[in-house]
């Protein structure tokens, strides 16, 4: 079991959300009981609110951000249930599992939808993105997944949202898995709905979502009739924004330790954290790729927080997650149509010394199931490693 001075019982999470957090995010889920219709908590919304849209790109006068108190998903279905008028339509960009789940999310609600699928890990192709927005002027709203974890691929959101803007749409934005670590700024990129979560890239605990749009198009939902009670955008707007008061509970402990994690992203900023998890990825990718392990996607389309490799030396997957996490290292798998395929995260306060260890773990792992002997001490020596 890996291990850090004074927790030698760390767990290292390399899976996509929830991430190991800092002990002062950690430290804040410790805090007194109190009642979230008081004004201190009362107060705890605006401050988190502010800070996320801040983390946006967006300005404190000209845009606002909804809380949630649920997964990523949840807020994700309060955008596309609110968003979209009764005589509008969803353009849902599709290229793997979660533009698929935004497609089943605008069904379940009945929202008029059309598919433009590129299928897994195929790069969105912009110029038919452009030809179906020109063919159809009943589109009001494109949706997109940022980064898609499914492949670990990063989609062009400046080039697509410039281009949606040209056409005079509205553009929503699964930005789960890549706010806080990923280029983004809501105005540049021309997002109107940034959909968002706590407990990945920016390293909170889960159970709090987020939605940053622009006041003027919050302020627009007034028209738009409800489809949902607990997830209506527009009266959760009311309620925190215009009110500053939850319209239902929120995990006031959960927001806490995001108010915490928020100071820690924005005393980094996203710039530094970009940087942190990209040398943390090369060091993961290197690993793979020295061990003969073949990655999904070609260095150019991945993200800076995922890296998705196909199998080997004809180990399941759940051999490999059960071994790894015997040694204290959690991995991921994906979904079906990856099927032959694991994921590597590296979100959270995840060091070069975690990654050393993932990799002397992995051979331990590995190597009695036919890895190559000759392998493993080259890349002990490469690394520097030596094995506990």
């Amino acid at each position: 079991m890996t291990g850090t001075p004074g927790r030698p019982d760390r767990v290292v999470l390399m899976n996509p959300g929830p991430v190991n957090v800092h002990d002062r995010v950690r430290a804040a889920l410790a805090g007194p009981d109190e009642c979230h219709r008081e004004p201190e908590s009362q107060a705890l919304l605006g401050t988190v609110g502010g800070k996320v849209t801040k983390v946006c790109g967006g300005g404190l006068d000209s845009h606002a951000t909804v809380l949630f108190t649920g997964s990523g998903t949840a807020a994700l279905e309060a955008v596309v249930s609110s968003v979209v008028p009764a005589g509008g339509r969803l353009l849902v960009i599709d290229n793997g599992h979660y533009g698929e789940r935004l497609l089943r999310i605008s069904n379940v609600h009945g929202t008029a939808s059309v598919r433009l699928e590129f299928g897994w890990a195929t790069p969105l192709d912009l110029d038919a993105v452009d030809h179906a927005l020109s063919a159809d002027a009943g589109i009001t709203h494109v949706a997109v997944v940022h980064h898609e974890t499914s492949t670990g691929m990063l989609n062009p959101l400046r080039e697509l949202g410039a281009l949606v803007a040209l056409h005079g749409r509205s553009l929503i934005v699964d930005a789960i898995s890549s706010l806080g670590a990923e280029d983004l700024d809501v105005v540049r990129d021309h997002v109107d709905w940034c959909v968002g979560t706590a407990n990945k890239c920016l390293e909170g605990m889960p159970g709090i979502s987020f939605v940053c749009a622009p006041r003027e198009r919050l302020e627009g939902l007034a028209d738009v009739a409800a489809r949902t009670f607990y997830l209506d955008l527009s009266a959760n707007y009311r309620a925190q924004v215009l009110k500053g008061s939850p319209q239902f509970t929120p995990a006031v402990q959960v927001l806490r330790a995001l108010d915490a994690a928020l100071d820690l992203a924005l005393a980094e900023g996203v710039p530094a954290r970009t940087a942190r998890y990209a040398a943390r990825a090369a060091e993961i990718r290197a690993g793979l790729e020295v061990r003969g392990i073949e990655l999904l996607l070609p260095p150019e389309q991945r993200a800076g927080s995922i890296t998705n490799a196909h199998l080997s030396n004809g180990m399941t997957y759940d051999e490999l997650h059960d071994g790894l996490k015997a040694h204290g290292y959690v991995i991921y798998a994906t979904q079906e149509k990856s099927a032959g395929v694991f994921r590597l995260a590296n979100m959270g306060q995840l060091t070069s010394d975690d990654i050393a260890g993932f990799f002397r773990a992995f051979d331990e792992v590995v190597a009695p199931v036919g890895a190559p002997a000759s392998l493993i001490p080259a890349v002990e020596k490469r690394d520097g490693a030596v094995s506990r």
